[in-house]
């Protein structure tokens, strides 16, 4: 089977597409597969290409079994509607014009959105391969950034949903990281049959309880060695509600408990705002690191976090990085909602009300003094990724849908579990 991947983000740059796209191709490349990665020059999410991408408008690369194309585009900070648009359609283009021919036969092309310019690339290129057409969908786009007030223009919204619909109508198959997606496309009119629910996973081997802490990790991240030291490790989005999660920390200064955020993103000035303004000494913002390092980072910690704004539409949200912190073998607190709380609570981690801050804080402090407690949910944690998210199995699931299309996975090697 010859697959042509189609997105505007991939290694080395660092985030939840990148690693699950970049493990489905290492995967699928070692089933046998023929499989072609078309992407741009890294560049996400600073707007920074590395000096060995510039100065070129195409370039190959081979990685794990698999090939790499890259095309230019308009490189810019993940910040700001216009230029961000302006990067998307430049990748668009780019893709067609320059990797069309060099990207060779194709039998499928899958795309994962968003943006809708990816998926009218790739739509168009399965059609001059005529090649089958699957749409891999991570948000549900527009409507999540319409609910979080982003987006309020009713002509361009209205646009935006035809457009959407017009891609699954499109598609062969229509592939979601969450039941919760499923649904919401079902209930807008896609058929059910070509909508299939592979969830992210993580690779067991890179993300190990066996790691040990690193001390000189800890020491960068504004911990003492008496100090339990509690990590958010991701993007720094305007889904994630970070600000409010740092109100928590003001609910134990005093106490040795340390707060850490680690990464970037759009709503990290707001987060820093927030941090100075309650003039936090027990916070501190560090910069996303090289995805090489983050098993050492959250074996370093002693509690992870994951949280999201209270919003409706983000119960049916999955954030990606509860697998990494579950197989890290860390306990896990889950300020979220939905599946996601579902997840986590099955895998014996602690949840609280999303953007509830004194319950967060209520919830730091109380395994903050238990190690025991931490330990056994950790355990447990490890445990249930084990046997629900192994990212090698949910890319073989993911395989069959590409081999018998309208076949939907056996639900419990998908990772759900009703």
């Amino acid at each position: 089977m010859r697959t042509l991947i189609v997105s505007h983000y991939f290694p080395p740059e660092i985030g939840a597409p990148q690693a699950r796209l970049s493990a489905l191709a290492a995967a699928w490349a070692a089933a046998g597969d023929e499989v072609t990665v078309l992407t741009g020059m890294p560049s996400h999410p600073t707007g920074v290409v590395p000096p060995q991408y510039r100065r070129t408008i195409r370039r190959r690369e081979r990685r794990d079994g698999y090939q790499v194309l890259r095309t230019w585009l308009y490189a810019t900070p993940s910040e700001g509607i216009i230029r961000k648009t302006l990067a998307h359609l430049s990748f668009m283009v780019s893709s067609v014009l320059l990797g069309w021919r060099a990207a060779g036969p194709a039998d499928i092309v899958m795309v994962s959105s968003p943006t809708f310019f990816s998926i009218g690339a790739a739509w168009l290129l399965a059609r001059l391969k005529r090649a089958r057409l699957v749409v891999e969908v991570r948000e549900l786009w527009p409507a999540i950034v319409v609910e979080l007030g982003v987006l309020t223009s009713r002509r361009l919204i209205g646009l935006l949903e035809r457009l959407e619909l017009a891609a699954y109508a499109a598609a062969d198959e229509v592939v979601v990281v969450s039941d919760g997606f499923r649904e919401n496309l079902i209930a807008r009119g896609v058929p059910a049959g070509k909508v299939h629910t592979i969830r992210n996973g993580v690779s067991l081997s890179k993300f190990r309880p066996e790691i040990s802490p690193d001390p000189y990790l800890r020491a960068g991240l504004g911990a003492r060695p008496d100090e339990c030291l509690v990590v958010y490790a991701g993007t720094h989005g305007i889904s994630q509600g970070l600000p409010e999660a740092a109100v928590a920390a003001s609910r134990f200064v005093g106490l040795p408990i340390h707060l850490a955020f680690v990464g970037d993103g759009a709503d990290k000035p707001r987060l820093r705002h927030q941090v100075t303004e309650l003039a936090l000494s027990n916070v501190t913002l560090a910069n996303t690191i090289p995805a090489e390092l983050m098993p050492s980072l959250l074996a370093s910690a002693d509690i992870l976090i994951v949280t999201l704004r209270d919003v409706p539409l983000l119960a049916t949200f999955i954030p990606s990085k509860i697998f990494e912190y579950l197989a890290a073998g860390r306990p896990v607190i889950g300020a979220v909602a939905g599946e996601a709380a579902q997840i986590l609570r099955e895998a014996g981690a602690v949840v609280v009300p999303p953007g509830d801050s004194a319950a967060l804080a209520a919830a730091i402090r109380r395994l903050a003094v238990d190690p025991e407690v931490r330990d056994i949910i950790a355990a447990q944690g490890r445990t249930y990724v084990e046997r629900f998210f192994d990212r090698a199995e949910l890319a073989r699931q993911y395989r069959k849908i590409l081999l018998f299309p309208g076949r939907r996975p056996v639900p419990e090697a998908a990772g759900a579990r009703g």
